[in-house]
C-alpha cells in the first residue's frame, strides 16, 4: 500500500508540475463595422429592435396568438427541446467523470477440472486430495482515473458546449418560426386584399360590359367593343378562383406551422389596417454576437474544438489509473462467509504511457486542429452573412417604401383615369379601347400595391429575425 502511495504521489506532483490545464476559452477576434450599410439614416443604433419580444414588436392580436400556438405545438421546436432535454443528460453524465468507478460481484462460485499433468492439477491433488478446485468470490471493485491532465474537464467542457448549443438551436428554431409565421400572415392578408380588389374591378367590369351591350343596342357601338369587354370581365374572373387556391393554400401551411391540421385561418384585419413599427432601430452590428442564435451557434463549435484539441493532446500523455478490490474469498462454500478468514483486499495504481499505436493518437490531435480551424472559419463568416441580411434587409424596406409611394401615387391616377374614360366614352370623347385599357391599368396598378404593402412588412420581419429578433 505504501508504494502504492507513493505512486501516486510522485506522479499527482509531476502532473501538477507539468499539467496541461484547459485553456481559457477566447472569443475569436473579429473586426465588425460600426454601423449596417444602408442608404439613409433609418437605422437607429441606441435601440435595438432585437431585445424586444414578438408579443410587443407585432400588433395583430390574431398573428400574436398563432405565434403563442405555435411556441406550443410546433413540432420543429418541440423536436429542438427534446435535443437540448438529450445533451442536458450527456452533460450531466459528464460531471462525473472525476468519481471513481464502483461495481459490485454479489456471488461468483466456479469449479475447474485442471488437467493432471498440469501445474494446478498436481497441486490440487497433493495438498487438496482431489482432482477439481472450488472458488467463492463476494467482492466490491473500485478504479479510478486521476485527472493530471485535465483530459476529464476537457471532455466536460465539450459537453457543456454541445448542451449550449442545442440550446442555440432551439433559438434559432423560434426565430424562424416567427419569421415563417408573420410573412406567411402577412402575404395571407395580401391576398384577401388582392381577392377584394379582384372582385370590385369584376364588378365595375360587369356594368362597363351592361353600358356596351345597351349601347350596342341601341346602334352607338360595335359588337367588337362587347366583345373586347367580354374578354376582360372573364381574365379578370379567371383569377378569381386562382388567388382563392393560393389563400387556401396559404392558411394550410399556417396551420402546419402552429402544429395544426389543415384550417381556416381566422382574422379580422387587413393589409391597409396593420400597424407597423415607427422606426427602425438595428443597434451596432456588434450585438449580433449576442443576439443571432446561430452565430453564438458557431462560436460554442469554435469553443468546443479548442477543448476537442485539448483532449487529444493529453490523451498522447502517461495516465494514472488506481484500481482497489476487497471482499470474501474461499475454497469452500462452506467457509465463504467466514469473518475476518475469508476476507480479501488488494490496490495497484498503474502509469500508463501509449508508445505505439499506429500514429492514431498524433493523428487525432492534428485533426482536431485542423476542425477547430474550420470552426473558426464558420463562425467568422457567420458573422459576415448576419452582418450582410441586416443590410440586406435595410435596404429593401428603404427601396420598398419608395415604390409604395410611387404606387399609391400610381393608383390614384389610375382610379382617375377610369372615372374620366367613362365620363369621355359616354359623350363620345373617348373610344372602348381607351376604357379598356383604364381599367386593366386600374387592377393592375392595385394589385402591384398591395404586392408592395405585403413585401414592405415582410422586410421588416426579416429585419427582425437578422438582428436576432423572436427568440426572447
Amino acid at each position: 500500500m505504501n508504494s502504492i502511495k507513493n505512486i501516486a504521489y510522485i506522479a499527482l506532483v509531476s502532473g501538477a508540475a507539468v499539467s496541461c490545464k484547459v485553456q481559457k476559452y477566447e472569443q475569436p477576434e473579429i473586426k465588425m463595422p460600426e454601423t449596417f450599410r444602408s442608404d439613409s439614416l433609418m437605422a437607429d443604433t441606441n435601440e435595438n429592435i432585437a431585445k424586444i419580444s414578438y408579443k410587443d414588436f407585432f400588433k395583430d392580436p390574431v398573428l400574436v396568438s398563432l405565434i403563442d400556438k405555435a411556441m406550443v405545438q410546433n413540432n420543429d421546436l418541440l423536436s429542438a427541446l427534446k435535443q437540448i432535454e438529450y445533451a442536458s443528460l450527456a452533460y450531466n453524465q459528464s460531471k462525473w467523470g472525476n468519481v471513481p468507478t464502483i461495481s459490485a460481484t454479489v456471488a461468483n462460485a466456479s469449479i475447474s477440472r485442471p488437467s493432471d499433468n498440469s501445474m494446478n492439477g498436481m497441486m490440487a491433488g497433493q495438498f487438496m486430495g482431489r482432482r477439481y478446485m472450488e472458488d467463492y468470490t463476494t467482492s466490491l471493485n473500485i478504479s479510478w482515473e486521476a485527472d493530471i491532465w485535465g483530459k476529464i474537464k476537457g471532455r466536460k467542457e465539450q459537453a457543456l458546449a454541445e448542451y449550449l448549443k442545442t440550446q442555440e438551436a432551439a433559438k434559432a428554431v423560434k426565430t424562424q418560426l416567427v419569421a415563417s409565421l408573420v410573412q406567411g400572415y402577412y402575404n395571407l392578408l395580401m391576398l384577401d386584399t388582392q381577392l377584394q380588389i379582384t372582385k370590385s374591378n369584376l364588378e365595375y367590369a360587369d356594368s362597363t360590359l351592361k353600358f356596351l351591350s345597351k349601347q350596342q343596342e341601341l346602334g352607338l357601338t360595335t359588337a367588337l367593343a362587347v366583345q373586347q369587354q367580354e374578354i376582360v370581365k372573364d381574365q379578370i374572373l379567371k383569377s378569381v378562383p386562382a388567388i382563392e387556391s393560393s389563400i387556401a393554400v396559404q392558411e394550410n401551411a399556417l396551420s402546419l406551422l402552429t402544429g395544426s391540421m389543415p384550417d381556416r385561418i381566422e382574422r379580422s384585419a387587413s393589409l391597409n389596417n396593420v400597424q407597423s413599427p415607427d422606426k427602425i432601430a438595428t443597434g451596432i452590428p456588434s450585438e449580433l454576437l449576442s443576439y443571432r442564435p446561430d452565430i453564438k451557434s458557431a462560436e460554442l463549435t469554435v469553443r468546443k474544438s479548442a477543448a476537442a484539441i485539448h483532449v487529444a493532446k493529453v490523451s498522447m500523455y502517461p495516465s494514472l489509473n488506481i484500481t482497489a478490490q476487497g471482499g470474501l474469498n474461499a475454497f469452500q462454500a462452506s467457509h465463504w462467509f467466514s469473518v475476518p478468514g475469508s476476507l480479501f483486499g488488494m490496490a495497484a495504481g498503474v502509469i500508463a504511457q501509449p508508445l505505439l499505436n499506429g500514429k492514431q493518437l498524433k493523428t487525432q490531435y492534428e485533426q482536431s486542429k485542423v476542425l477547430a480551424d474550420q470552426a473558426e472559419i464558420n463562425f467568422k463568416q457567420s458573422v459576415l452573412k448576419a452582418v450582410g441580411e441586416v443590410s440586406d434587409a435595410l435596404v429593401q424596406i428603404q427601396k420598398l417604401e419608395e415604390q409604395q409611394k410611387i404606387a399609391e401615387g400610381l393608383a390614384l391616377k389610375s382610379n382617375e383615369a377610369v372615372k374620366k374614360a367613362d365620363i369621355l366614352f359616354k359623350y363620345n370623347s373617348a373610344t372602348y379601347v381607351e376604357v379598356i385599357l383604364a381599367q386593366t391599368n386600374k387592377l393592375q396598378t392595385e394589385l402591384d400595391l398591395a404586392s408592395l404593402k405585403a413585401q414592405r412588412l415582410n422586410a421588416i420581419t426579416s429585419l427582425y429575425r437578422a438582428v436576432g429578433g423572436g427568440w426572447q
